[in-house]
């Protein structure tokens, strides 16, 4: 009886958790298409509009969100470098309901230019019921 109480009780939290990946990759594969069709400012909509968002790259740590929508428009000013994205999600784990841990691989496909990618670490957060992206570790 009480595994079954157990159980019963754990169930409302697993399946949250479900949703909660669900909801993350839904986040993950919007911004693909937003990447994909030149829009950053869109595909930006995904991060917090904080001050305490942190971008960290190869070239060091971005604070903010203006300044690494400024960083990604410096580094990517036309579709010829912005390229094809595709991301490969390795692993989501969900912490508490309200923050997640994302690792994945990026790769842009850009024919002229030549192909890159690399691997991602997110840290999202649940902020007025919308996962945003507070952490950005990509290289």
């Amino acid at each position: 009886m009480k595994i079954i109480a157990f159980v019963l009780l754990a169930f409302p939290i697993f399946a949250q958790t479900n949703k909660d990946v669900s909801d993350i990759k839904s986040v993950l594969s919007m911004q693909e298409k937003l990447w994909n069709e030149g829009k950053i400012e869109e595909f930006m909509e995904y991060y917090a509009k904080s001050e305490d968002l942190k971008f960290i790259g190869k070239a060091g740590v971005t604070k903010g969100w203006a300044a690494t929508l400024k960083r990604y428009q410096t580094s990517y000013p036309n579709r010829e470098t912005m390229g094809t994205l595709s991301f490969d999600i390795q692993e989501v784990d969900v912490t508490a309901g309200q923050t997640a841990w994302v690792l994945g691989r990026w790769n842009l496909k850009r024919p002229s230019l030549g192909d890159i990618g690399g691997y991602f670490t997110l840290l999202i957060k649940k902020i007025d019921g919308r996962w945003l992206v507070v952490r950005d570790h990509t290289s």
